[in-house]
């Protein structure tokens, strides 16, 4: 379930975020979460699966247009389709928007496009 981040959640997001590959710097890192809590265009959202947060999508949010800013899914939970089923969540919550990417996460919304589509 897709859930919006709480500065209580700061600590596990941190940790997601660091999977990214632009993201490995404490600095940056740190920057990134800030600009999630202040900026309103600037969403973040948790995967949960029972009690535990094992996925994290981040986004910017335009009139039209939602772009994947960030996406990372704990290690131990991967090829598990959980990366796909936040796409899905994300393109079900923002129905009236296109979803696109930037450079960081083009390459996994090619690979899951298909699979991410609501099958409304």
């Amino acid at each position: 379930m897709l859930i919006r981040y709480k500065k209580s959640f700061e600590k596990i997001a941190m940790g997601l975020l660091s999977f990214m590959p632009n993201e490995k710097d404490l600095r940056k890192l740190l920057q990134t979460i800030k600009d999630y809590e202040n900026e309103d265009n600037l969403q973040l959202f948790l995967w949960r699966e029972e009690e535990d947060i094992i996925g994290l999508v981040g986004v910017s949010l335009t009139e039209n247009n939602i772009e994947v800013q960030h996406i990372s899914v704990n290690p131990s939970h991967r090829q598990l389709g959980i990366g796909k089923a936040m796409i899905k969540a994300l393109n079900d919550m923002y129905a009236e928007k296109e979803l696109t990417a930037n450079e960081y996460t083009e390459a996994f919304l090619l690979k899951c496009e298909e699979g991410c589509k609501s099958s409304d």
